[in-house]
Parts: structure tokens; sequence; C-alpha cells
């Protein structure tokens, strides 16, 4: 009886870690055209946009990802609400009327913020562990291990190679869905 538990219990957590894998590499799938096409407008890695994305959304899996269509933990907005599990909840976290305006958003945060206006001009697409950490230092996120987690996801997933694709732009996803 207790082999049986045993091997159970093993079955459901390998099942569980390949369905968060597989989570992780459908977000990539789903958006990293997007993330491309980002990038050849702004000049912003794709690796970062995705990297941080996938951190900060959980894949598209947190509250304020399925709720707020919020990819980036971006806030302002005047406070939006939602519902989770029949509860009210008030969000600090900015709301969007797709995920896509969400990338969008970031982009412009990116590229607009006085402390990151010129990360652009000063590094290039391979240069994603600089951009982490000079997102990092521009105070984006509170937590010390931020940059670290994020580098993880672009070295796991190896999102660097999307920096390095030829200039052709690709088409961007037609889903505007809040699920990804």
């Amino acid at each position: 009886m207790k082999k049986t538990l045993l091997i159970i219990t093993l079955l459901i957590s390998s099942f569980g870690a390949f369905a968060q894998k597989n989570t992780s590499l459908s977000y990539i799938e789903q958006f990293k055209n997007n993330a491309i096409a980002i990038m050849h407008e702004t000049g912003i890695p794709a690796s970062i946009i995705l990297g941080i994305a996938m951190h900060e959304s959980g894949c598209g899996n947190s509250a304020i990802a399925q709720n707020l269509n919020n990819q980036f933990g971006v806030k302002g907005g005047g406070g939006a609400v939602f519902y989770n599990h029949k509860k009210k909840v008030h969000s600090a976290y900015k709301k969007y009327d797709s995920i896509l305006d969400s990338f969008d958003d970031f982009a412009r945060i990116i590229t607009q913020r006085q402390q990151l206006g010129r990360l652009a001009s000063d590094l290039t697409l391979c240069d994603y562990e600089k951009w982490v950490k000079s997102i990092q230092r521009s105070g984006y996120a509170s937590s010390k291990k931020w940059g670290s987690q994020v580098l993880a996801i672009i070295r796991k997933y190896q999102l660097n190679d999307l920096d390095q694709m030829p200039d052709d732009k690709p088409q961007m996803a037609q889903n505007n869905s809040t699920n990804p």
C-alpha cells in the first residue's frame, strides 16, 4: 500500500512539473512574435519582454494577469476591481483591455521612463543580462531576487535566442483573450 501511494504521489508531482513547463512553453509560443515585433519597434530585447512577462504574471496564471490582462505587474490606473472566488478585490494594478495592450504599455514604460529611456541606445539586443540589471536598478521591482529570477527564466527557456532573429517583422498574434 505504501509503495502504491508513493508511486501515485511521484506521478502526480511529475505531472505537475510537466504541466508547469508546458504552460511556460505555450506562453512563449503564444507571445514570442509579439515580443519580437515590439523588439523591432523599440529596441527592447524580446527576451526581456517575455522573461519579465513570464515572471510577473506566472506565465499568465496570476490573478492580475487573468483578471486585469496585466502581464507585467504595472501599478496605477485608478484602482481596478475584479472578483476572485466570488470575493471582490480592489487592486492597485492597472487594468488593460487586452494582453497585447499590456505588452505595449510595458514597452512604453521602458522607453519613456526617465531612468530607463536610454537603455535601447546604450545596450545591444544581446546584452540581456545588462538589461535586467539596469531595469532592476531603476526601481522597476523591489525584490532583490527579481533580477536573478528573470535571468533564470531567460536562460532556462533560451529566450535570448529570440533576440538574434533576422529583421523581418513577424505577424502580431490575433489572440487578445484574457487567458494565454
